[in-house]
C-alpha cells in the first residue's frame, strides 16, 4: 500500500515542472477546501506557483469559518485570469460535476467521488474513499511532509465531515487518516467550526419544512421554494434523518433559477445516487453516494412538466419521479 501511494506521489509530481504556474480549482466545501491546501503544500518549492480558485459563491457559516479560522487563501474563478496558468489541477470534483470546469483541461485530478471522466494526463480517482481529504493525507505521509496546524485541522475536518463522523462510507484508509490527522490538528478549532453551521435566518426554512412536510411511508418530503442557499435544504436533510421512523429525507428548492434536490437515507439496502439519477439524471444534473445524492435542473428545461412556481405542485411531481424507487433501492 505504501509503495502505491509513493508510485501516485511520483506520478502526480512528474506532471509539474519549477517554472509552472498552477492553478488548484474546486467546489467549495469542507473536503475540497482541505484537499487543495494539501495540494498547494505538496506543490510548495516546486512550481513558481499556485494558486487555490472556487467556481461557487460560499455561504454556508462552517465553511466560512473554517476559511476564517484557518487563514485560507483562495479567490474565486472570476477573479482569475486563465492565462496566467499552464498547469491546472482539479480535487473533490470531475469535471462534468459543473460546466465551469469544463472550460479547463486538467493536468491532474483527484477524486473520492464515482468515476465519470476518462480524458486527463493523470488521476486518481477513489470511489470508496469517505473523503478526497484521505487521498490527500496518503500523499502528504507518502512524500513525508509533517502537515501543519491549520493543514491537519483542515484535513482532520474534511474527513469528519464529508463522512458524517464514520456514519457514512468510509474505508480503513480513512480511519487511519483521521488518527493521523487527529495527532497534528487543534480539535478545539474543529468544534468552533463546527458550531457555526447555523445562521438565525435558516430558521425560517425550518418553519416552512416542519409546516409543509409530507411522509410516505419511512419518506419525508419538503419543498422549500426559492432558498437563499442550498446549503438549507442539506442541512434540512440531515436533520429528518434524524427523526425515528424516516430512512429517507428528500429536500428540494430553488436557487439561482435551478430546482436542486438534496438525497439522504440510512443506508439500509438503499441507494440515494442510484434513486437521484435514474429520477432526475433525464432533467440535469443527478447522483451521489449510497446514503446521500444530488440532483440540479434548470427550472426553464421543467416549466412544460410543472409549474416551478406552485410550491405544492413541484412537491408532488418530486414525489411522483422518486415514486417506488426510494423503496426498493
Amino acid at each position: 500500500m505504501a509503495r502505491s501511494n509513493v508510485e501516485k506521489l511520483r506520478q502526480f509530481y512528474d506532471q509539474f515542472t519549477s517554472d509552472d504556474h498552477v492553478l488548484i480549482l474546486i467546489n467549495a466545501d469542507p473536503d475540497a477546501i482541505s484537499s487543495s491546501m494539501a495540494v498547494k503544500r505538496l506543490l510548495w518549492r516546486r512550481v513558481a506557483s499556485s494558486t487555490i480558485a472556487h467556481i461557487n459563491v460560499i455561504k454556508r457559516t462552517d465553511n466560512l469559518a473554517m476559511i476564517r479560522l484557518l487563514n485560507v487563501n483562495m479567490v474565486n474563478i472570476r477573479e482569475i485570469e486563465k492565462a496566467s496558468f499552464n498547469r491546472f489541477v482539479l480535487v473533490d470534483s470531475q469535471p462534468d460535476h459543473n460546466k465551469l470546469f469544463q472550460q479547463f483541461d486538467f493536468n491532474v485530478i483527484i477524486d473520492h467521488h464515482p468515476e465519470t471522466y476518462k480524458n486527463r494526463a493523470f488521476a486518481d480517482i477513489r470511489p470508496r474513499f469517505g473523503a478526497t481529504a484521505t487521498i490527500m493525507t496518503e500523499y502528504l505521509r507518502a512524500a513525508k511532509i509533517k502537515p501543519s496546524m491549520k493543514l491537519a485541522t483542515s484535513l482532520f475536518y474534511g474527513i469528519k465531515n464529508d463522512t458524517s463522523n464514520f456514519e457514512r462510507q468510509a474505508l480503513i484508509e480513512d480511519v487511519r487518516a483521521f488518527q493521523f490527522l487527529y495527532r497534528h490538528a487543534n480539535i478545539h478549532l474543529v468544534r468552533k467550526i463546527e458550531q457555526e453551521e447555523l445562521r438565525f435566518d435558516f430558521f425560517k426554512f425550518f418553519k416552512i419544512a416542519f409546516d409543509s412536510f409530507r411522509r410516505r411511508k419511512g419518506r419525508v418530503f419538503v419543498h422549500l421554494g426559492t432558498v437563499t442557499s442550498p446549503d438549507i435544504c442539506v442541512l434540512i436533510a440531515d436533520f429528518f434523518l434524524r427523526v425515528n421512523s424516516v430512512n429517507w429525507s428528500i429536500i428540494s428548492g430553488v436557487y439561482n433559477k435551478k430546482l436542486i434536490i438534496i438525497f439522504r437515507n440510512d443506508g439500509l439496502r438503499k441507494n440515494a445516487g442510484t434513486v437521484a439519477r435514474e429520477s432526475f439524471g433525464a432533467f440535469g444534473s443527478a447522483g451521489g453516494h449510497k446514503t446521500m445524492a444530488r440532483a440540479e435542473m434548470l427550472l426553464s428545461d421543467l416549466t412544460e412538466i410543472t409549474d416551478p412556481k406552485n410550491n405544492d405542485g413541484m412537491l408532488k411531481w418530486i414525489m411522483n419521479q422518486v415514486g417506488k424507487k426510494a423503496g426498493k433501492k
